[in-house]
């Protein structure tokens, strides 16, 4: 396909996202499926254009004045693409493009981009979470909103029970792989522009080998700060498909017990074969059905950590969408969910114990507010100083919070150049 086809193709595909409500990556695979002549260069590139849409859709939208599928696609070819009018105006006329520009658009094209608009056009996030940004963020919303709806990076976790991070390195050298961020562990992969694939890290014959594991840096250093130590009795009971687990049994070497549990047995299912391709082997998976379980550790564990349910809002560069289908609704329900699970981790931590609370969230509804009102109703709770936690923990200097808790850390890609992540450590007096 040429270009002009491609940009007619996530037309289309941007058209059923909102016009049916539906998550982007139901909407491309479905079209794929319809037009099965499409090879796969073709559908990485109109699944790139079409995120690249949702990443930046309000900015986009105020560029050209509209906000229709194909106003939308213009202004990304144009800023995110950077194909210049003459070429955009070319690939539309094409046979199978969508059409000669209007005069109206080839003018929106061409004029320059306007520094007047609102925090919350420019940073591209949901209008009704204004209020949130600017309490989080201040006079940076915008910026850190931007670099949010930016494309993310590939970053992966060297399994120290198998391989360090300069083996992996070693086994990746041909995408380029540095080092990556904050994390000691972490191996990183640019993002690549829109004419080249991802590449598939998971089909590389060291990720069979369990040398390492798809996992942003901010996760990597969540489970790093929980300070779990070999021998230890860690409950993760928000463990989802396992990956602070496993960065949890590499930390411990194995030695001592995890407990790991999740409601949701769809997210739980895929941690059995990423614990046997791990090697780690001081795991207790916890059915989702299963829950009464914990209550036999109630007041015996050294360590809980809750990856809570959230807005996902620190993961928009990942999963674009999702930002313009959050709902106040949405993040209500998310934020009883949080409270629920901080007070049954809580009923689990031994006197002395810790728990840690992370979302990947920057919003500070979901973040420092949770956690100052856990620690009114829970008199025996304590934050555990950040600095000297990241200290023990990871051996470098902390680097300084997004957000405004003393004893929180909130990562944000413009600041820290990793997703949004909140963590709190905290302890169980006695």
């Amino acid at each position: 396909m040429r270009e002009g086809g491609r940009g007619a193709a996530a037309i289309e595909v941007l058209a059923e996202i909102f016009g049916r409500h539906r998550p982007a990556s139901e909407a491309l695979k479905d079209w794929g499926r319809a037009h099965r002549f499409a090879g796969a260069g073709d559908r990485h590139a109109i699944g790139t254009l079409v995120y690249d849409v949702l990443r930046r859709k309000s900015s986009l939208a105020h560029r050209m004045g509209a906000d229709a599928p194909r106003a939308l696609v213009l202004a990304a070819l144009g800023e995110i693409w950077k194909r210049s009018p003459e070429e955009i105006a070319h690939a539309f006329a094409e046979e199978h493009g969508p059409g000669a520009l209007t005069g109206d658009e080839t003018q929106a094209l061409t004029r320059e981009t306007s520094a007047d608009a609102p925090a919350h056009i420019a940073g591209d996030y949901p209008d009704w979470l204004s209020s949130s940004f600017a309490r989080a963020f201040g006079e940076m919303a915008a910026q850190q909103g931007r670099a949010l709806a930016e494309r993310a990076p590939i970053d992966l976790r060297a399994n120290i029970l198998k391989a360090d991070r300069p083996k992996v390195l070693k086994a990746l050298e041909k995408f380029n792989a540095v080092a990556g961020p904050l994390s000691p562990w972490c191996v990183r992969l640019a993002a690549p522009g829109p004419d080249k694939r991802n590449p598939h890290v998971e089909a590389e014959p060291a990720h069979g080998k369990g040398w390492y594991e798809v996992q942003d840096a901010a996760s990597q250093v969540a489970a790093l700060l929980s300070g779990a130590r070999p021998g230890e009795q860690v409950a993760d009971i928000c463990a989802g498909a396992g990956g602070k687990t496993l960065a949890l049994a590499a930390l411990m070497g194995n030695k001592g017990q995890i407990h790991a549990y999740d409601q949701d047995k769809h997210r739980l299912r895929p941690i059995f074969e990423r614990l046997t391709r791990a090697g780690a082997r001081n795991v207790q998976v916890i059915g989702s059905d299963e829950g009464a379980r914990l209550d036999t550790i109630r007041g015996k564990v050294d360590c809980v950590v809750i990856d809570a349910p959230c807005s996902g809002s620190g993961a928009w560069r990942r999963n674009p969408d999702s930002k313009w289908r959050l709902t106040e609704k949405q993040l209500g329900t998310r934020m009883a969910d949080q409270r629920a699970v901080l007070a049954r981790g809580a009923a689990l931590v031994k006197p002395g114990g810790r728990l840690i609370y992370i979302t990947c969230s920057v919003l500070p509804q979901e973040n420092d507010d949770q956690i100052e009102a856990f620690l009114s109703a829970h008199s025996g709770f304590e934050s555990i100083p950040l600095s000297g936690q990241w200290r023990s923990a990871i051996g470098t200097e902390p680097p300084a919070s997004a957000g405004a808790g003393r004893d929180t850390l909130l990562l944000t890609p413009l600041s820290h150049q990793t997703d949004g992540f909140f963590i709190a450590p905290l302890r169980k007096q006695g």
